[in-house]
């Protein structure tokens, strides 16, 4: 049976870049946020693997895991969302340094079928915003939760290319 025009739009994604893609770009759409990406940790770093707006964050992206707000949030040492990074002291520290500034932070983790972190979905916000967009994270976290089951069910990420 072949999709129709009335059925295509919702037709399933062929791989696991289109699903991040699709997920990033309506997150984006219907959240906000300055940037969105899909990351993955590999070793001691954290590479974006897709971005949306990918020109923003470059997919290949790469930046030192124990630098990164998601490896606060993974741990457990800041929240999942942080509207105001500043008023958080585990992200204010991160904020203070030299680089792009990330005034806001939302992101979930990614985990694989065996239990084991592959990497986050995650937003910022260059300026920050209001209290009530910390309403956002169930939606995240449904995101989030959706990607990591399509990767349990076999559909593979692509391997990231870093650019450090």
């Amino acid at each position: 049976m072949r999709a129709s025009a009335g059925i295509g739009d919702v037709a399933p994604w062929q791989d696991f870049a289109g699903a991040a893609c699709g997920a990033l770009e309506f997150l984006h759409q219907q959240l906000g946020w300055d940037v969105w990406s899909v990351t993955r940790v590999v070793g001691d770093h954290q590479v974006v693997v897709h971005a949306h707006p990918a020109a923003t964050l470059p997919p290949g992206t790469s930046l030192p895991w124990a630098e990164s707000y998601c490896r606060l949030m993974v741990t457990g040492a800041g929240p999942r969302a942080a509207t105001v990074t500043a008023a958080v002291p585990e992200y204010a520290a991160l904020a203070a340094r030299p680089g792009p500034r990330a005034a806001a932070y939302l992101g979930v983790p990614l985990v694989t079928a065996d239990g084991e972190l592959f990497g986050t979905v995650c937003a910022i916000g260059f300026r920050a915003r209001p209290r009530s967009a910390a309403k956002d994270l169930p939606l995240v976290e449904l995101v989030a939760r959706m990607l990591s089951t399509l990767m349990a069910a076999g559909m593979s990420p692509p391997d990231p290319i870093r650019r450090d």
